[in-house]
């Protein structure tokens, strides 16, 4: 039954926000400091009211209400957004030398004795909260550092995570943490999956990165989400707290959930006895740890350190070893990539390992084959690289059986039978029959349509392989000749494997529905104004990334060009290696790969640019520029912008290096080898005003 009320706007209005802060604070006390208050009967009727008078008087209804965390919001494409300051990874350790290393190393740099503080890695999803004025504004995933996926729907479900902040905290700040899934509510989640008939999770951490990644924001909410916080990030940091330590501290006062299992150390033997504390008493934690993190306390420390261009110099982490079992090599099967590289995959006898059955592992080539020395049947150690993805790292030899044949890589491709072959100075067999091999053909196809090329995202989820199977495309050209007659009604049962974890198989039903059909037709007309850069990184040709597909398409402007160019010609383009030119002329030396073109010309694809105004090309005349620091543009940009008005991006500091474009947090080493070498330090301000766009 519907509740109703009975009262005017203003009555309605007061009650909102009266119940909307006992409610958040009976959330604070349950979730963050884990001593309710009230029964859980009590809390939800008080939820139960707010929701209806939310319904009934919709416009007092806040973003960040309580009624939120059930979630209910679909979101059918998350928004990428630029980090304000970049979430880079850490330095990863795997030996007690390489700390002692790190330590040393700082307290070289700082020039006397330093402060740490450890923590456990928390093994989740990094997320980055944004505040203003007390409310949470945006939620952002890691992404590739610069830039993430927005996710707020989902994270405001997590009822750990304040949405209203209490006391004297900033007006506009962002703070880092980690998404994780409790181990008593993963293994819930899996029991009813299990009584469902569905596939289980391979374990929390991938379970938690799929769950803040769903479309509809109230299964988010059931799946009892939890998130611990760990580093502030604004302008003043330095200025408002001395330490990290004390800046966590403050954080708690606000609202958020850190955690006590934290220490402060004063050297590396304080420091190494954190580590073995919780190598034991993780087992006991209600939720998994990988490591421990080390980072300098002292914020001004921090900055004098600085960071490279992947992690920070004031900050380490320690990776406890991976748990390793031993079992039966039973087969080696063979998967061929869309570039025709030809994997191994050991199939073995299924054992339990980090909390999951390890059923296959990746041998990733032929030379790991010879290294191992692997046989027939050998009884192999297998570990969790990270407690994720298995790997074989030994042989048992005393369990070998005398008669047991030595394995031997395969001269054939699996699918196409055609035979392998390998190229000097490579790692990987390859089939070379590029054009008539099924899984590369899919493969290739899967390539076009990915966001980073085509974006065509309504043909994703196993679509492809249907198509294929039902001789409806056989190149990516066929995709701009499906009608819709064709694609209504397809169905099939689609087996899909984890593309990090072997062992993570699912099954299920993809259907071309009405609207899929029309968006799938939709997305195929949109892509014709997919500019030349991307479709040409889209055909798949090898070696030919997306920076280097950019720098083709500068240099030479069309396809035409591309195709008839020299391999004299190709080398004299930035970044094209010899490798990389004599993988283009093979593409454009295949009659079938310029049929393909030709037929995608027609329909309308871009396969030309215009060349860039002199005026603006040739601002920056080729000058070189090392871009260091944290902006309020993204580096990625920045570092456009260097490029589009005929700059070039290094990554050190030299002789030859005109500008240091530094911005926040630059790393002191860039700056003093810059001075001494007399090259110019420029501001992002002064940078803009060199290029007009101040």
């Amino acid at each position: 039954m519907e509740l109703k009320f009975e009262m005017n706007e203003q009555a309605a209005q007061k009650r909102i926000t009266e119940l909307s802060a006992i409610i958040e604070k009976h959330n604070y006390n349950y979730y963050v400091l884990a001593q309710p208050t009230i029964s859980d009967y009590a809390f939800d009727m008080m939820l139960e009211e707010l929701i209806a008078l939310e319904k009934q008087f919709p416009q007092f209804k806040q973003p960040n209400s309580p009624s939120q965390r059930v979630g209910g919001d679909i979101t059918k494409n998350f928004e990428t957004v630029a980090h304000q300051y970049p979430m880079l990874s850490l330095a990863n350790s795997y030996s007690r030398e390489e700390i002692a290393d790190f330590v040393a190393r700082v307290e070289k740099m700082i020039g006397k004795p330093v402060q740490y503080v450890c923590e456990l890695k928390y093994d989740g999803l990094a997320i980055s909260l944004q505040y203003k004025k007390g409310q949470l504004v945006r939620a952002v995933t890691r992404g590739d550092g610069a830039k993430g996926d927005d996710v707020t729907a989902n994270i405001r479900t997590i009822r750990s995570i304040p949405l209203k902040l209490k006391g004297d905290f900033p007006p506009d700040f962002e703070i880092r943490g980690e998404v994780y899934f409790p181990i008593a509510s993963f293994n819930a989640l899996n029991l009813e999956r299990q009584e469902q008939g569905l596939q289980l999770f391979a374990n929390p951490r991938n379970a938690a990165a799929g769950t803040v990644k769903m479309q509809d924001s109230a299964i988010v909410a059931q799946r009892k989400l939890d998130c611990w916080l760990y580093y502030l990030m604004m302008p003043d940091l330095g200025a408002s707290f001395l330490t990290h330590y004390q800046s966590l501290q403050k954080a708690k006062q606000w609202g958020f959930k850190i955690s006590d299992r934290m220490a402060v150390c004063n050297n590396v033997d304080e420091i190494f006895e954190f580590i073995n504390d919780w190598e034991k008493g993780r087992k006991n934690l209600p939720f998994e740890i990988d490591g421990i993190v080390i980072k300098v306390n002292d914020f001004s420390q921090q900055q004098q350190l600085g960071f490279t261009a992947k992690s920070p110099r004031w900050a380490i982490a320690y990776k406890y070893k991976a748990e390793e079992v031993m079992t039966r090599l039973l087969s080696v099967s063979y998967q061929v990539g869309r570039t025709g590289a030809v994997t191994p995959v050991a199939n073995l006898e299924p054992v339990l390992l980090a909390g999951t059955t390890v059923k296959r592992a990746s041998l990733h080539n032929a030379d790991i084959i010879r290294q191992l020395g692997l046989h027939e049947n050998d009884m192999v150690v297998v570990e969790k690289g990270g407690e994720i993805i298995p790997k074989i790292t030994s042989v048992k030899l005393e369990y070998r059986s005398t008669e047991a044949a030595e394995i031997e890589f395969i001269k054939d491709c699996p699918v196409c039978q055609t035979k392998l072959v390998r190229s000097e100075g490579e790692a990987a067999f390859y089939c070379p029959n590029t054009l008539g091999c099924p899984p590369q053909i899919k493969g290739r196809i899967e390539h076009f349509i990915s966001r980073k090329a085509m974006n065509i995202e309504s043909l994703g989820e196993g679509r492809i392989e249907v198509l294929f199977d039902n001789g409806l495309v056989h190149d990516v050209a066929d995709l701009y000749d499906l009608t819709y007659e064709q694609l209504f009604g397809l169905e099939k049962i689609i087996t899909i494997e984890d593309e990090t974890d072997p062992n993570v198989v699912t099954s299920r039903k993809v259907s071309f529905k009405e609207k899929t059909s029309q968006n799938i037709l939709m997305s195929l007309e949109q892509s014709l104004q997919v500019p030349f850069s991307r479709v040409l990184f889209a055909l798949g040709i090898r070696f030919v990334g997306e920076t280097v597909a950019k720098k083709l398409a500068d240099a030479l402007l069309t396809i035409d060009a591309i195709a008839s160019a020299t391999f004299e010609e190709l080398i004299s383009i930035d970044e094209i290696g010899e490798k990389i030119a004599g993988s283009i002329i093979e593409y454009f030396a295949d009659e079938r790969n310029k049929r393909i073109i030709a037929r995608l010309q027609q329909k309308g694809l871009q396969f030309s640019q215009e060349k860039k105004a002199d005026s603006e090309t040739g601002l920056l005349n080729g000058q070189s520029f090392v871009v260091s620091g944290v902006f309020s543009h993204s580096r990625d940009e920045i570092k456009k912008l260097i490029e589009d008005f005929g700059g070039k991006n290094v990554g050190s500091v030299s002789s030859k290096t005109d500008f240091l474009l530094a911005g926040d947090q630059m790393g002191p080493s860039k700056r003093e080898k810059a001075e001494k070498l007399g090259i110019k330090i420029i501001s992002e301000d002064e940078f803009l005003r060199m290029i007009g766009k101040a």
